[in-house]
């Protein structure tokens, strides 16, 4: 299973895109900016898009892609999420006043897009894949995924803040990859909490729910761009401030756009 990473900033700027991963060349998790860097070959090759939540840096090229692709599909681009995320897209991006309503364009028969609901802890297939929805902490509805080839789970949160049912099933699952969000540094722990995303010192003590034992690649995603040198630093001092329980040690790493995993 090879997952690309197009986006993993937490907001834009120059070489900054926003949250989406393309796995084996036809799921997308998530759509934010970072789908605007696929050709029109790539993006008519996707058939599935699994959405964390409705905010608008995980949605953005959504609506986009789908104008840009939908004359060359034979079938409708099948849309996964929450029932809360698909009645935000309906209601406020979908809605014949920001972007027209692709669930009913052409035809309601044979429309451009189709949203189908997910329920946490509820699995999905897409061919030789796994896609298990995870619990989120989030300010809207929301969810993270672990998908697996049968060789080891890609884990992604979403955004969440502190979210011990997360780590309760995360635990049981045989997990080669955690990709985790850190929005936010220090210095704006309080906008953290407020906002539901994790500033360093949550993440380490999130990171205490791992269990004993358990050692895989933890890579740091969405962090706001005039902030990331501050939170990789705080981040790397962990050791020093932040120790995580007697003789315990991550293998704590920096997600960045354009990298490729094999899972």
């Amino acid at each position: 299973m090879k997952v690309r990473v197009l986006g993993c900033s937490g907001a834009i700027a120059k070489d900054c895109r926003t949250t989406s991963f393309l796995i084996d060349g036809e799921l997308l998790v998530d759509a934010g900016t970072g789908v605007g860097d696929l050709t029109l070959d790539e993006m008519q090759g996707i058939n599935h898009v699994l959405l964390t939540h409705s905010h608008l840096d995980h949605v953005a090229a959504l609506p986009l892609m789908v104008d840009a692709i939908a004359s060359k599909r034979t079938e409708p681009l099948k849309i996964h999420a929450l029932a809360g995320t698909i009645m935000a897209l309906k209601a406020h991006i979908f809605n014949n006043v920001i972007w027209p309503d692709f669930s009913c364009i052409p035809s309601p028969q044979a429309p451009f897009i189709s949203f189908l609901e997910i329920r946490v802890g509820q699995t999905l297939r897409f061919g030789d894949k796994l896609v298990e929805v995870l619990p989120a902490v989030h300010t809207v509805p929301a969810a993270g995924f672990a998908v697996t080839a049968g060789h080891g789970c890609w884990v992604f949160t979403g955004d969440t803040e502190r979210n011990p049912a997360f780590w309760k099933r995360v635990n049981q699952l045989n997990v080669a990859m955690l990709v985790i969000e850190t929005a936010f540094s220090n210095r704006e722990k309080d906008l953290a909490r407020r906002s539901l995303h994790l500033s360093p010192t949550v993440l380490a003590n999130e990171l205490d729910c791992i269990a004993r034992g358990k050692n895989y690649p933890i890579y740091i995603t969405h962090t706001k761009p005039a902030e990331t040198e501050q939170i990789m630093a705080e981040i790397q001092r962990f050791d020093q401030t932040q120790p995580f329980g007697p003789n315990v040690t991550h293998d704590i790493r920096w997600l960045r756009a354009g990298q490729e995993f094999e899972i």
